[in-house]
C-alpha cells in the first residue's frame, strides 16, 4: 500500500491594512516552500473575484513532508507577517 499524499486547499483573506506586507512576504514564502523536500506543488494566487483573498493549493508527498512544512512555516517570517489572520483550509489525503 502506498502512502497517501497530503493536499491542502482553501483561502486566506488578508485585511486591507496588511495586504502590502503580505504581498511583499509572499514570494519568499512560496520559494522556500517549493524548495522543501516532499513539496510537489505550492500555489498561492490572488482571487480575481474578492479583494484581499488568496487561493491556496498545496500538495506534499506524505504526512511527514506536510508536517515538516507546517513546522517550518510556523517559525518563519511568513508566520509573523500573517499572524492572527484566519485561514480557511481543508486538508485531505489523496492516493499517491
Amino acid at each position: 500500500m502506498t502512502t497517501p499524499q497530503i493536499r491542502l486547499t482553501g483561502h486566506i483573506d488578508i485585511p486591507t491594512d496588511r495586504q502590502s506586507a503580505v504581498a511583499a512576504a509572499l514570494p519568499a514564502h512560496i520559494a522556500l516552500t517549493r524548495a522543501e523536500p516532499g513539496c510537489l506543488s505550492f500555489d498561492v494566487t490572488p482571487d480575481p473575484n474578492k479583494e484581499g483573498r488568496y487561493q491556496v493549493a498545496e500538495l506534499f508527498t506524505d504526512r511527514a513532508a506536510f508536517d515538516a512544512h507546517q513546522a517550518r512555516a510556523a517559525a518563519s517570517d511568513w508566520a509573523k507577517v500573517t499572524a492572527g489572520i484566519p485561514r480557511h483550509y481543508q486538508i485531505t489525503e489523496v492516493p499517491a
